[in-house]
């Protein structure tokens, strides 16, 4: 059975930075990983999401302020989030095993295994 929990949420001001991670247990099909956050009333969005081989991908809004990584066992999966805006602002989930193919990795739709979300608020 796989596992995803996610921490490192949490309360922040505009500027600030945060990192998220993400454990997975069990034996996922692959170890692509990912990142996705959503807001009320809003749909899942993915943030990024990082392939078996270590090639990324990111949404535009967050690009060059967040960075995806993994542990060497890729049984961990990390999102450094930097100069963080109020926009931002969202419960944050992560994701494993995708199907990878870079026109819809950012899909949530291609992950198999979710976490149960940990909130970042950032206050301007």
């Amino acid at each position: 059975q796989v596992q995803v929990m996610e921490s490192g949420g949490g309360s922040v001001q505009a500027g600030g930075s945060l990192r998220l991670s993400c454990a997975v247990s069990g034996h996922p099909y692959n170890r692509c990983m990912g990142w996705f956050r959503q807001t009320p009333g809003k749909g899942r969005e993915g943030v990024a999401v990082i392939n078996d081989d270590g090639t990324t991908k990111y949404s535009r809004p967050v690009t060059d302020r967040f960075a995806i990584s993994q542990d060497n066992g890729k049984s961990t999966v990390y999102l450094q989030m930097n100069d963080l805006r109020p926009d931002d602002s969202a419960v944050y989930y992560c994701a494993v095993e995708c199907a990878w193919d870079e026109r819809f990795a950012l899909l949530p739709s291609n992950f198999g295994y979710w976490g149960q979300g940990t909130q970042v608020t950032v206050s301007s």
